[in-house]
């Protein structure tokens, strides 16, 4: 079982996300790289909802080729670009999420490879072997 640490002598987490996440011996890992809210048609969405959802939707593929979900992840580095981006992208990834949630960076950067993108989302997942 993955366990979350959350001390308590530190400041509780801002949103939903453990500090760190514990991944005992004997699990094995998938590092996915960064997904861009992009379908399979080459649509992308205009809004940072419809991103993170499409980010989210791709990963669980990308899981769900190598056995796992999305309950399997354990790390979330998320990437906006621009602080207009955060509200939307953490609304929506909370609805991919149940308690424990995994640990999670999110960092606004200056842009990504298309101007159309304002969300990028890569994880790191880990399963009991």
């Amino acid at each position: 079982m993955i366990k979350p640490v959350t001390p308590s002598d530190i400041h509780p987490p801002f949103a939903r996300y453990s500090h760190g996440v514990e991944v005992p011996a004997g699990h094995r890992l998938v590092f996915c790289s960064g997904q861009l809210g992009i379908g399979l048609d080459e649509t992308i969405p205009p809004d940072a909802e419809g991103q993170t959802r499409l980010c989210f939707e791709n990963i669980r593929s990308i899981l769900a080729a190598a056995g796992m979900t999305l309950s399997d992840i354990v790390r979330i580095n998320a990437f906006v670009s621009g602080r207009e981006h955060l509200a939307g992208y953490m609304k929506t990834r909370d609805q991919f999420f149940h308690d424990p949630p995994p640990a999670s960076t999110l960092m606004i950067v200056s842009g990504f490879a298309r101007e159309a993108f304002v969300v990028e989302v890569e994880v790191v997942a880990a399963k009991r072997d």
